[in-house]
């Protein structure tokens, strides 16, 4: 390729509302131009790094033995009204009607549509087991759609489903699925983890996501360095604390706390650690009698963990109390809440944590105090325990072999254990070898294609630009002949080296553009092409030409090597960059 043959359209500065790093290098760089909110237009260059992400995923699927279809954009709404997710997806799920009036949706994900498949095409055991899979475009309408692909509302994905005539089949698939994945993600040269996951929407019985590393994670990861255990946050077990609990030591006393509402504001004002004061959160769950009023309990220096409390019985649909029902319930607004004294009888469950806790603080149930001193068995009844909190850095690890630390992800592939979620709403099922009709056992395996685009760059990167993983470049390799409007020379030995890289297999771009030497270096650092090559009159004179890999930008070594010998040498750098 040849960059005047070619679109390269860069910027010096980011849009304003570019928030993240990704975002900022992409619309910079070129690779996509926003089109409306969460909707972008992807430019010739971010074209080609996702059709490379593409190609990977296509190879490794194949490789696992799924079979590429496409599945339609549009979906009639019956299918989802079968699945029972035209109200429970929400409204994320955009939902138009056609000119007859009929509903249809705008697909997010195509459960619905790849079991419709099943039940009409796999009629028999001796069709199973089989693997669908295709790479399509997806909409969600994201409430506030940031960070450009990272949390889009139009974005591509690669979904791939599995029907199995029982759950130990559906297990094999679902190796398969995730060895696919670590090799994609491998593969594409990416710092990744695969942790134990919530089901969310999609539903089933497990799951895994696939996370790429960085900072600018919105997920916080949990994993054990010498036992291999990895959990995102929301499914991590928070275990119990060992040892028997203390005994009480301090008397039951209401103390004055004026202003301090927040747990830590309590523990500097009253001198003591904020592990000895207790958070008091109120939820309602709805019924027809009225709503029921639950108070949860957890350490002051936790958080509690949504997932796991919808987990719950009787809390699977749970809301935050509003200020009157507490009110109502505790005699005081937020703040000074606590489990004695309540104004009504509420439904009381702490956290393993606070269990095991003796002599702590908690709110009095009247503005501007608090209760020290408060025991389990003396001052409260024993409570019902549950795990309601996030795990932190430091906890021991759920399969007893360590502790846990903590790191930030993003997450780009997630993958399922359906079982019979979809098969049995929508009625699908094969024959087994009496003649009998069976659930298909279900697996659903998503990677967000665009979403990898952009997690690369956030892993990725330094002050000059992207630095891509070769696998995903762009172009693997740049020439920048220095000096070609005036001298023949390095144009010609450009275009010759050009020749020669591509006869090699080498996905080279030629900058023919006739910019100046820092424009032409600017440019190609920003996009992050991993390997430049300089041709200019000096070298050429002693028959070289200079090699430079992107990683460290100016500050990477430069090689001068001999003009003939450059395409071996190229390969040999390409080789050592894919394994770094």
């Amino acid at each position: 390729m040849r960059a005047s043959q070619f679109f390269v359209s860069t910027l010096k500065e980011a849009p304003s509302d570019a928030e993240v790093i990704s975002h900022q290098l992409m619309v910079r760089a070129g690779l996509i131009k926003r089109l409306a909110g969460g909707i972008y237009t992807y430019m010739p260059m971010g074209l080609r790094v996702i059709r490379k992400v593409e190609r990977i995923v296509r190879e490794e699927m194949e490789r696992a033995g799924a079979i590429e279809l496409l599945m339609p954009v549009v979906q009639p709404a019956e299918l989802w009204q079968e699945s029972e997710r035209w109200v429970k997806y929400g409204p994320e799920l955009l939902r138009f009607k056609d000119r007859h009036q009929r509903d249809f949706v705008i697909q997010p994900t195509s459960e619905e549509v790849i079991t419709d498949i099943g039940r009409k095409e796999l009629r028999s055991y001796k069709q199973l087991p089989v693997n669908f899979y295709h790479i399509q475009t997806k909409f969600r309408d994201e409430i506030r759609p940031r960070f450009g692909v990272m949390r889009g509302r139009e974005f591509t994905m690669k979904d791939a489903y599995t029907f199995d005539r029982d759950v130990a089949g559906l297990q094999i698939s679902y190796q398969k699925m995730y060895d696919a994945y670590s090799a994609v993600f491998m593969r594409i040269g990416l710092a990744y983890r695969a942790v134990a996951a919530d089901t969310g929407s999609i539903g089933g019985s497990g799951s895994h996501e696939f996370h790429v590393l960085a900072d600018s994670g919105e997920d916080a990861l949990a994993f054990c360095p010498t036992s291999g255990f990895a959990a995102n946050v929301e499914m991590a077990e928070a275990l119990a604390p060992s040892g028997v609990r203390a005994a009480p030591s301090q008397v039951l006393e209401r103390v004055g706390t004026p202003g301090k509402a927040k747990c830590e504001e309590v523990a500097e004002y009253l001198g003591i650690d904020l592990k000895q004061t207790v958070k008091s959160i109120v939820l309602a769950s709805d019924a027809e009698g009225g709503p029921k009023i639950w108070l949860l309990l957890v350490r002051g220096d936790h958080q509690m963990n949504e997932i796991k409390v919808r987990k719950l019985p009787g809390l699977g649909e749970f809301r935050f109390a509003s200020e009157p029902e507490i009110i109502e319930w505790f005699g005081t607004p937020p703040g000074y809440l606590g489990p004695l004294g309540t104004r009504r009888p509420v439904e009381l469950l702490v956290d393993r944590s606070v269990a095991a806790m003796s002599d702590f603080v908690t709110g009095a149930n009247a503005t501007g105090y608090h209760l020290r001193g408060v025991n389990w068995g003396r001052d409260l009844p024993e409570p019902a325990v549950a795990d309601l909190r996030d795990v932190v850095a430091g906890d021991p690890s759920p399969d007893g072999q360590g502790t846990l630390e903590l790191c930030r992800g993003i997450e780009v592939g997630h993958i399922f254990q359906l079982g019979t979620l979809y098969s049995e709403k929508l009625n699908a099922t094969y024959l087994d070898e009496t003649g009998r009709a069976q659930f298909f056992q279900m697996g659903c395996y998503g990677i967000g294609i665009t979403r990898t685009v952009g997690a690369a760059i956030e892993q990725n990167y330094d002050e000059r630009g992207i630095s891509w993983p070769v696998a995903i470049a762009p172009f693997e390799v740049v020439i920048c002949p220095v000096g070609a409007g005036k001298s023949e020379a390095v144009r010609e030995a450009a275009n010759v080296l050009y020749d020669e890289l591509r006869s090699v297999g080498v996905d080279v771009i030629l900058d023919d553009r006739d910019e100046r030497p820092g424009v032409m270096f600017a440019d190609w650092e920003l996009i992050g092409v991993p390997v430049r090559v300089t041709v200019g009159e000096r070298g050429l004179k002693d028959g070289t030409v200079e090699l430079q890999p992107r990683a460290g930008g100016r500050s990477a070594p430069v090689e001068a090597v001999p003009k003939d010998a450059l395409a071996p040498r190229v390969v040999g750098l390409l080789r050592e960059l894919r394994k770094l």
